[in-house]
């Protein structure tokens, strides 16, 4: 079969896809693989419940069930919604959108992929323009998003430890370099795969650099404020006209319903919806509809303050303790867990690389990801990027605790087997 390099490039392996494809056979395979790779939520009870209760009002109002199965959204996406979630935000932070400000996608990968290839790849100038990613690693769903190859920069971080096992990544703005080939400037906060939850005063400092640049600087808010709040620290949030926030439905409760919300300025908002026309027709109702009473009524921000935040920073401190203990006497370090749903395990001088670690913990029934997905961007042979994987502590108590139990095992085998040779 002949590809185009359109086609070549979608269909070689990349990260995201061998991820998907591990979660996808594992769950469809009914084995007991204990599922410590992906970002799918927890199953968090309150918040089923909420929306089941949505989805029975809904199925019981015919106008509404019409709305939801059978009538086409505009490729802005659910005018209602968006409405509603004007009026959220104003509310809460004085940003002054109007309905021209927000456009939904179908999920944020979606909405990546079309703000990527919106302001990096080929210009008319004859300059390939990039993403700079402001320090890696960073999601593992970036990093094949471009249509035109040798898409991100990304610059190298520099770290803060609080003590032997504790650290943090902050950006490094003396490495941090903005030229004529910087398309838009994007980072995760929190940071999917680290849990790092950038400084106001970082934030600030790029938005700054994003301006001078006349580049956007694109935020990604999949696990922060104001919804889900998946973050355990201190985090205001930021938007104006030159910064793009990218928000989700999928981490509050509902990732089968491919909800991204996107906060820009008209203009992209409005080239966004062209592209979405384009790609999608339009985007679907099910997530914006479960979640329309809820935003329209405020309680979207204490469902994610009361119950989510705090449901995942329980999980965040019992996880931390369980491998410390498990890894107790041993070189590792955790990324300071500010936020997210993941611990980013950094095992300094590993023997192996964290592929084989990888492939190790697989065989024992126990899917992690290996970080050197991570770092996009990031060519050189940095050794940093062999040494850490990313264990997600979102699914049951239990389950997480046999699965943390594993993989200090494999680490310790790992150090082991180098002191004996």
């Amino acid at each position: 079969m002949k590809l185009s390099s359109f086609g070549e490039k979608f269909t070689s392996q990349s990260g995201i896809t061998t991820l998907m494809d591990d979660l996808g056979n594992a769950l469809s395979s009914g084995s007991d693989m204990i599922m410590m790779g992906g970002g799918n939520p927890g199953h968090i009870p309150e918040v089923q419940e909420r929306f089941r209760q949505r989805l029975e009002d809904i199925l019981a109002d015919e106008s509404q069930f019409k709305r939801l199965i059978g009538i086409y959204d505009p490729p802005q996406g659910e005018k209602e919604f968006i409405s509603h979630l004007v009026k959220l935000l104003n509310n809460l932070y004085g940003w002054n959108l109007t309905e021209r400000n927000i456009g939904l996608t179908n999920g944020s990968q979606a909405a990546f992929f079309m703000l990527f290839n919106m302001f990096a790849g080929d210009y008319d100038d004859g300059i390939q323009r990039k993403i700079q990613l402001p320090l890696a690693p960073e999601y593992i769903g970036y990093a094949d998003a471009g249509l035109t190859q040798n898409f991100f920069t990304a610059a190298r971080p520099s770290f803060e430890y609080f003590d032997k096992h504790t650290f943090k990544y902050h950006v490094d703005f003396e490495k941090l370099h903005i030229t004529e080939q910087t398309g838009a400037i994007c980072v995760s906060r929190p940071t999917n795969p680290t849990g790092n939850v950038l400084t106001d005063e970082e934030v600030s400092r790029l938005d700054k650099i994003a301006k001078a640049h006349d580049v956007p600087l694109i935020i990604d808010g999949a696990y922060g404020t104001p919804f889900p709040h998946l973050i355990f620290t201190d985090a205001t949030p930021i938007w104006n006209e030159n910064i793009i926030l990218c928000l989700s439905l999928s981490k509050l409760g509902l990732p089968a319903a491919r909800t991204g919300i996107v906060i820009a300025n008209e203009q992209v908002i409005s080239s966004m919806s062209g592209i979405n026309a384009i790609l999608n027709l339009a985007t679907g109702s099910f997530g914006s509809m479960l979640a329309n009473d809820m935003v329209a009524s405020g309680e979207i921000i204490s469902l994610s303050k009361d119950i989510v935040c705090p449901y995942y920073e329980r999980k965040a401190e019992r996880a931390v303790k369980l491998l410390g203990q498990g890894l107790e006497g041993y070189p590792y370090l955790l990324h300071k867990p500010e936020g997210a749903m993941f611990l980013w395990l950094w095992l300094k001088d590993l023997p192996i690389s964290n592929q084989e670690l990888y492939e190790r913990l697989k065989a024992r029934g126990v899917l992690v990801v290996s970080g050197h997905y991570f770092f996009p961007g990031i060519d050189d042979e940095w050794q940093h990027k062999q040494e850490c994987i990313r264990i997600t502590y979102s699914q049951d108590d239990e389950v997480v605790k046999k699965g943390l139990a594993i993989i200090a095992e494999e680490v310790k085998r790992a150090y082991d087997s180098k002191a004996v040779a």
